[in-house]
Formats: C-alpha cells, sequence, structure tokens
C-alpha cells in the first residue's frame, strides 16, 4: 500500500534557515559533460535522488568509473571522452527527462554500438519522438518496441552526422541541451535551428554555460531566438573540479512557506542571479507581496502584508508554477498562470492534474491550454479541512512537495493537521529528505 502523510501545520511563524541539496538539472548535466572530457572530474554538491542516480547507474553499465563520497554528495568521474567503454546493454532511464533525452544523445555518438532503452509507464507517454526523428535523419537508427517516437526502443549507433540541422524544440528544451552537449563530438563549428523556439530558454542557456565550463579555452556560442551555432575543440583532457549549485526549484518551496506560515525563511547559496533560471521565481514572489533580502549567505523571504495574486508568465520558470498554484487559497485576489501547456508533458499533465487538486479544495479553476486562472476562496478551504482533505500526486514530486507547503497553514487555529498527501514519497526524484527539511523547519520555528 503506497502511504499518506498528514502535514502538521506551524503554530507559530516560520523562523528558519535551510540549504536545499544540489540542482537536478546541473547534477545531470554534469555527469554528462564529465563523461565527455578525458580527464578525472571532481563533482560537488552534486543531489542524490532517484534521477541522478539513475544516469550514475547508467554510467556504470556503460563501463564509465564513477566514484562516490561524502554521502554521495561528490562524485568522481573518469572522463572516457565520450566514448563508452560497452557498446551495448540495456538502459533504464526510469521517469527522468534529463536522462532520457541527454543519455539517448549521447550514446547516438557511439561507434558500432547497439543499446536497448526504456523508461518507466509515464516515460512512455512523455514526448521523445523530436529527438529521435533528429538522430535518425543524422545516423542513428531507432526500433521502436511499442508505439513510434516512445520507450522503449533498439538504439543502433555509429556517430552523427549534422547533415540535418532543424529539430522541434516546442514541447521541451530538454531536446536542445541534449544536441547541443555532444554537438562538439560532431564537428567544430556547430550549428542548430528550431523553427518555432523553444520553451525554458534558461535551461538552454544553463547548458552553454556549463559546456564552457567543461570545453577548452576554444569555445564560443550564439543563442538567437530560433537559431544556436558553436565553436569548439572539444571537451577538457585536465583534472578539475565543478561545485554544482542548490537547487533553484526546490528553495522555491521554501521560499513560498512564509506566505503560508507567516515570518521568514532564509534559503542558504541560494541567490537571485545563479545558472538556473528558476531562481526568477522571486521576482513573481516580490509582486505578490513577498519581502526578497539579499545576504551574502543566499536569500530570504518574510512576509509581512497580505499575499495577493496577479497574471504572471510561467514558460522559462515552469517547474516552479506548481509552488505558487498550490498555495493559491491563501491569496487575496484570483490568480492567472501562464506559459505552462509544455508541462502537460512532464511527469504527469501538470495542468489538468493542478486544477483538479485545487477544485477538491473547493478552489474555482478555470483551465485553458496554456493557463490556470484561479479565484481563490479560503472559507471554502476551511469547511473542507474540518474533515480533513487529501491531495493526490500522480506520480509526480512537485505535486507532493508543493502541497506539502500548503498543509503547513494552521487553517483551523488548532495546530492539528487537516491535509494529507498520497505517496510523499515520489519527492525522492528530486528531495528525497524533503519531508525531514520541512519538519526540521517547523520545530526550529516553533522554539
Amino acid at each position: 500500500m503506497i502511504p499518506a502523510r498528514d502535514i502538521a501545520p506551524f503554530v507559530r511563524k516560520c523562523d528558519a534557515s535551510v540549504r536545499v541539496p544540489g540542482s537536478k538539472s546541473i547534477s545531470n548535466r554534469a555527469l554528462i559533460l564529465a563523461s565527455l572530457c578525458s580527464g578525472k572530474v571532481t563533482l560537488r554538491g552534486m543531489l542524490r535522488s532517484e534521477d541522478v542516480d539513475l544516469m550514475i547507474a547508467a554510467f556504470g553499465q556503460l563501463g564509465v568509473s564513477v566514484e562516490t563520497a561524502d554521502e554521495g554528495t561528490t562524485v568522481v568521474i573518469e572522463g572516457c571522452g565520450g566514448e563508452f567503454p560497452s557498446k551495448n546493454g540495456k538502459i533504464l532511464v526510469g521517469n527522468a527527462g534529463t536522462v532520457a533525452r541527454f543519455l539517448t544523445a549521447l550514446l547516438s555518438v557511439q561507434k558500432d554500438a547497439s543499446y536497448e532503452l526504456d523508461g518507466s509507464p509515464a516515460m512512455r507517454e512523455r514526448p521523445m519522438s523530436e529527438l529521435l526523428t533528429f538522430l535518425e535523419k543524422n545516423g542513428a537508427e531507432c526500433v521502436f518496441l511499442n508505439e513510434d517516437g516512445c520507450f522503449p526502443f533498439q538504439l543502433s549507433a555509429n556517430g552523427l552526422s549534422d547533415k540535418y540541422q532543424n529539430v522541434d524544440a516546442t514541447k521541451s528544451s530538454q531536446v536542445l541541451s541534449a544536441i547541443l552537449m555532444v554537438s562538439p563530438a560532431i564537428g567544430q563549428k556547430y550549428s542548430l535551428s528550431f523553427d518555432g523556439g523553444t520553451v525554458s530558454v534558461p535551461f538552454v542557456d544553463m547548458t552553454l554555460s556549463m559546456m564552457r565550463a567543461f570545453s577548452t579555452d576554444c569555445f564560443s556560442s550564439s543563442f538567437a531566438s530560433s537559431r544556436i551555432e558553436i565553436e569548439s575543440e572539444g571537451y577538457r583532457d585536465d583534472d578539475f573540479d565543478f561545485v554544482v549549485e542548490p537547487d533553484a526549484t526546490a528553495a522555491s518551496y521554501f521560499l513560498t512557506l512564509p506566505i503560508v506560515t507567516g515570518g521568514r525563511c532564509a534559503l542558504e547559496g541560494i541567490h537571485e542571479v545563479m545558472l538556473q533560471g528558476d531562481s526568477a521565481y522571486v521576482e513573481i514572489l516580490r509582486e505578490i507581496g513577498v519581502e526578497i533580502i539579499s545576504t551574502d549567505e543566499g536569500i530570504e523571504s518574510a512576509m509581512t502584508a497580505e499575499p495577493k495574486g496577479g497574471t504572471f508568465d510561467f514558460n522559462d520558470i515552469s517547474d516552479t508554477f506548481l509552488s505558487l498554484a498550490a498555495i493559491s487559497p491563501l491569496l487575496s485576489s484570483p490568480l492567472t498562470i501562464n506559459g505552462i501547456s509544455h508541462t502537460r508533458k512532464q511527469e504527469t499533465d501538470r495542468v489538468s492534474a493542478m486544477a483538479s487538486e485545487l477544485r477538491k479544495l473547493g478552489q474555482e479553476v478555470e483551465e485553458s491550454d496554456d493557463q490556470l486562472h484561479i479565484c481563490p476562496n479560503l472559507n471554502k478551504l476551511k469547511e473542507l479541512a474540518v474533515e480533513g482533505v487529501e491531495v493526490d500526486t500522480y506520480k509526480d514530486h512537485r505535486f507532493a512537495m508543493s502541497f506539502g507547503i500548503l498543509g503547513c497553514c494552521d487553517l483551523l487555529d488548532n495546530g492539528e493537521p487537516w491535509l494529507r498527501i498520497n505517496d510523499p514519497n515520489c519527492c525522492a526524484k528530486t528531495f528525497p529528505a524533503f519531508f525531514d527539511e520541512l519538519e526540521s523547519v517547523r520545530k526550529i520555528s516553533h522554539k
């Protein structure tokens, strides 16, 4: 039986400091890039979670030397110049989009190799055809074992050409990042077009910045609205260290917490300018009425006024839209969230699922392809809370964590739990210790 968790409300204002684990997006990019180098690469501050463990396990199957220390937050990789010792095998990507796309592209540049790849039932429904079509046009061969363009499939690789340089990235920017990271293995000068643009542009910027850090001095890139050009003489062959930033998306939950509890919450190592585009979530919090304070250690959020709604575009920071939507019943005016259509093809259909859960909480929600419009109804939520409410998580870590924050509100003014999270352990995907950290913050604030 899948466990559930009752959330203990805060009976006092939040007053705590938190350091969230390393960024999943940076961690899995760093693993790919380290394997493309030829020296020993030490990655510090790594996230240890299901997604990252899947990438490390895959590298082990492919013959890459990987050692971990410091409870897994330090990972040492003996770079293999992007040529895996094992030229065949079965790779499981779980429900990790970064593993599915990044590793598939890297496997495609292997020579005389054949791999079988499969994912979870949810991953079998996530968009892969755009990337796979591009790879097939440039030399890879895919035999699909179920539905065309989806996991599972057999991949035969003998290097990639640059004959076709246009890819559909309208559904996921990970398609671009996957191709870009292996592009130095294709040619010193590489151009990639994506008519129609892409979503989550900051993640592409992150990829280019990290490629520069892992490359020789001879690296340059230009990024226009629908075209990227790269000049590179390849990745580094020396031994070096790379430090992974704390996860800005994970930080969004704790930055949101003072809206629910009052008080303040400081995030160590999180800043307004980071590799991660999700750090821009603080700009939306400011418009809602949250005070954001920059310190030498990081940033701090504080709530002293009544939080309000507004209209916000989350296209570039879509992973954080759930952080705000989940606590929308506490806002004093309607909330409109735009730019989220591509999240319908993530761990679950996040737009539809969020609308469904908020309606269960008594909220009025209008849903369209790219938008949620929420009219908060706190009184209705309080009525339902008397009997207790349950939130389903759809095996999606961000639902578990976002609604975990809402449950911290002492809605009944008695300190008793009123919100239950079904399948809270799904947060192991990116933040296994989330609920332990949340409970620690509650206890510290109550001292």
